[in-house]
């Protein structure tokens, strides 16, 4: 999509990047990553109205550090360097980068030297985040420093001739409180943006973008109920109305009434044309025994597969006996870091998109084009487009469910009866998380059937048991994570609910692991 105002970042490896390019979103200018190696020619393409170059773990001091185009810095379009983004930049406009005495990172005292635009709003003394090993040494004559810290004294710069400004901080993370200011400066003050990158426009333009691409073909949107593919199924829809059908496939490891809620909202609410196929009892049968957790999801993708191509198959027939227009389009709710991830986000290419755990290898059997409404966005992009298309709340900020369901939560064999315990016990954790207020400002909570029984005292008897554990987690991006401090009159209530509520249970442990070294899920 063709979008007014671009600010590229060039990604040097930042383990920071994707936020650098949310916080500009998040200014209403629209970012993307692109490759740090990419021509003039190709910026140009992209209009844009400033560049950014991310920091990296390199040393641009070493042969084979990546490296930009030099002649970013003669295109006349504002640049800001963080950290290796703004050594190279000094460095390929004559300045010299070295080693540091001292390795400096975590918080530091800023100090701001002048008045300037790029500084502008920042308190005097301030505090920053630092990660770095190398920095700017010395300057030529054609540069102005605009900050120091006690242990580098060239913490920000500016160029006398060319609008190229830049940071030893890093001004995109929260530990620098006042980042903030430094981007709105950038992207306002520098590059005279104007904010045109607001989920409204968004959504107006990629209805028009869905329109031209489908025509009078049909689309099927495999449904999850999750966020992504939810936002997918209703923007598509607001687009296209009854040309859009929806599948969604129960496979049997699914959280209570999860079901009823995808077929309420979806055939009830905005009346989408919602096929379910219950394919439980398929899926039951072929995971009875297994307790590796790579060959349950194997297993689980391999029926989803199958379920999802005998619903389509149907779907294409009745189209052929009711002289309706064919169906041609695979509908995915892939996100951008989707497409960051697989590799292929620099290229701007729709091809080898990571495989979502719903429609992986899909559109090769089945011959489909595919339509992304959402590989422009980030999770949170995404659940204000929900919000705009009036989703309801329980879907646009429900946490994160994995594709194959409550099987990587019971660990070990996957019976009828272990669901059962475990989508009660789940369901009392999820009620008491949202009476205590506390779903919005936790990223993933959850229960866990373990494959163990433990000796209890229950009714002035002894028993042997199951134990629940209980996962609750805290992230921005879900690539590491920390254990959620739940209050522990929350948890007692959780913990009494389910061993007096749930037969089977005589025991309740909560899970204070954080990632890494372990993962959220437990499978």
């Amino acid at each position: 999509m063709k979008h007014a105002e671009v600010i590229p970042i060039l990604d040097f490896g930042s383990q920071y990047a994707q936020l650098i390019a949310r916080r500009v979103r998040e200014k209403g200018v629209y970012s993307e990553l692109v490759r740090p190696d990419i021509s003039v020619e190709e910026l140009q393409k992209l209009n844009p109205k400033g560049i950014i170059l991310s920091g990296g773990p390199s040393s641009v001091y070493e042969p084979d550090a990546p490296r930009c185009d030099p002649q970013i810095f003669d295109l006349g379009v504002p640049v800001m360097g963080i950290c290796y983004g703004m050594q190279l930049g000094a460095q390929v406009l004559g300045g010299q980068v070295r080693a540091a005495q001292a390795r400096e990172y975590g918080r530091s005292h800023l100090h701001v030297l002048v008045d300037d635009p790029f500084v502008k709003g920042l308190p005097q003394e301030t505090t920053v985040w630092m990660s770095h090993g190398d920095q700017v040494n010395t300057l030529g004559e054609d540069f102005v420093p605009l900050a120091t810290t006690p242990t580098c004294p060239i913490a920000a710069v500016r160029h006398k001739t060319k609008p190229f400004f830049g940071v030893q901080f890093h001004p995109e993370v929260t530990h620098t409180p006042r980042g903030d200011v430094l981007f709105h400066n950038f992207l306002y003050e520098i590059c005279q943006c104007t904010g045109q990158w607001t989920m409204g426009n968004f959504v107006d333009a990629t209805i028009d973008r869905i329109r031209q691409q489908v025509g009078r073909s049909r689309v099927i949107c495999g449904l999850s109920g999750g966020v992504d593919s939810s936002v997918a199924a209703a923007l598509i829809h607001k687009a296209i109305g009854p040309q859009l059908t929806c599948i969604f496939v129960d496979n049997g490891l699914l959280r209570k009434n999860e079901r009823t809620l995808v077929e309420t909202t979806f055939r009830d609410h905005f009346h989408i044309d919602l096929r379910v196929n219950d394919a439980s009892q398929q899926f039951l049968s072929e995971l009875r025994g297994v307790t590796d957790p790579q060959q349950k999801r194997k297993i689980i993708g391999k029926e989803f597969i199958e379920a999802f191509k005998r619903t389509a198959r149907e779907l294409q027939e009745q189209a052929v006996e009711n002289h309706e227009s064919e169906i041609r389009f695979l509908a995915q709710g892939t996100l951008y870091p989707d497409v960051i991830e697989s590799g292929h986000g620099y290229a701007g290419t729709a091809a080898n998109i990571k495989l979502h755990h719903n429609v992986g290898g899909l559109p090769e059997q089945l011959g489909f084009e595919l339509v992304e409404p959402l590989r422009e966005l980030f999770k949170d992009e995404v659940r204000k487009v929900g919000e705009a298309l009036g989703l309801p709340e329980e879907i646009v900020w429900r946490h994160p469910f994995p594709g194959p369901g409550l099987a990587v939560r019971v660990i070990g064999e996957v019976t009828p009866e272990r669901l059962r315990v475990l989508r009660d016990a789940d369901e009392i954790v999820l009620e008491e998380l949202v009476a205590a207020n506390l779903y919005r400002h936790t990223s993933q909570v959850f229960a866990v059937l373990l494959p163990i029984g433990t000796v209890g005292v229950m009714g002035d008897a002894r028993s042997y048991d199951s134990v629940i554990a209980i996962r609750a987690v805290e992230s921005q991006d879900f690539m590491t994570a920390d254990w959620s401090r739940l209050p522990y009159d929350v948890l007692a209530v959780m913990s009494n609910r389910i061993i007096n509520e749930v037969r089977g249970v005589n025991r309740v442990v909560y899970d204070i692991s954080s990632k890494p070294p372990a993962t959220i899920e437990w499978e």
